[in-house]
């Protein structure tokens, strides 16, 4: 190796101050900012989910992707529990299996419970892939799971994925929600239910073209807090005011008396041409999406850790 000169040592110097000084940059701004979420790294899980092709429930793809989620999900640290169940559908039943990662924190009674989905609508006329519907909670998920885990919280976290949202038919109460149906029937009839303080659902949040309106059906004070953490960070352009009312994996909590609000993007493409259609793909998501929600979730968590609404 060759020595470096005299002449050369003034210029390492400045090299070293340059590397030390950004190096310092980038610490203070971890720092600085502890939400922090890789969209990059959820949208490469996206991709994965994606590559398994349509996963309706019951089906080989399903399994192959849920065994390949629990393994992410133990690689992050996290115990897994398989809530098995049969659900009676119009085609007849149906195994599912809803997974719950648990994140623990001081206080194993106080459960704060983010969820989405990974099943695909069943689609016999078309090859539906699910990329941001369904694909992209998935992935969403399992990336918060890695970045929560090394952490350590208050408040006990859930991390849920349910099976069976979409309707294997056509929407109705009864075909829809069957994972989410199940659980809030089964922490019930337990009587766990009361350990749930607050329910985060995300769906439909990996659209390039982000826009995330306000669900009337959610609960008032948690839609207002998620609201307003979008704004402290900038994101107001994608958090927006207006008003929709969504069915979604939210309602049987609500309807149980649990606080819950809904981030989901029902504009997927232009008039929502994407949704449920073989145009609902990778290109058409983005992770600088996920990112933002990944962000204001987790500001939204550390407003919860001391959140005068968790009894």
């Amino acid at each position: 190796m060759r020595r470096p000169s005299a002449r050369s040592f003034p210029r390492l110097l400045i090299l070293l101050s340059c590397l030390l000084f950004q190096w310092a940059a980038s610490g203070q701004a971890r720092a600085a900012d502890p939400y922090v979420f890789n969209g990059g790294r959820a949208f490469e899980d996206l991709q994965h989910l994606v590559a398994y092709g349509p996963r309706p429930p019951g089906s080989k793809a399903l399994e192959a992707s849920r065994q390949w989620i629990i393994g992410q999900l133990k690689a992050a640290g996290c115990v897994v529990k398989q809530d098995r169940f049969v659900a009676s559908t119009p085609v007849g039943d149906i195994p599912m299996v809803n997974l719950i990662a648990e994140i623990p924190g001081k206080a194993p009674d106080k459960i704060v419970m983010i969820a989405g989905h990974y099943d695909t609508k069943l689609e016999n006329d078309f090859r539906f892939v699910g990329a941001n519907d369904g694909g992209s909670s998935a992935a969403f998920l399992l990336e918060l799971a890695r970045e929560l885990r090394p952490t350590k919280h208050k408040l006990t976290y859930w991390l849920v994925f349910f099976d069976g949202e979409e309707a294997i038919k056509n929407w109705t109460d009864t075909d829809s929600l069957y994972g989410s149906r199940h659980l809030a029937a089964k922490l019930t009839q337990d009587g766990e239910l009361s350990r749930i303080q607050a329910m985060i659902l995300v769906d439909m949040i990996g659209d390039a073209h982000l826009d995330i309106d306000w669900d009337q059906d959610s609960t008032a004070w948690l839609n207002k807090l998620v609201f307003q953490q979008a704004d402290k960070l900038g994101y107001s352009k994608y958090f927006l005011r207006q008003t929709i009312v969504m069915d979604d994996d939210h309602i049987p909590f609500v309807n149980a008396g649990v606080s819950a609000v809904d981030l989901i993007d029902f504009d997927y493409g232009p008039n929502n041409i994407y949704w449920h259609t073989a145009q609902d793909l990778p290109e058409h998501c983005s992770p600088s999406s996920l990112t933002i929600v990944g962000r204001v979730v987790r500001a939204t968590l550390d407003e919860l850790e001391n959140s005068p609404h968790i009894q």
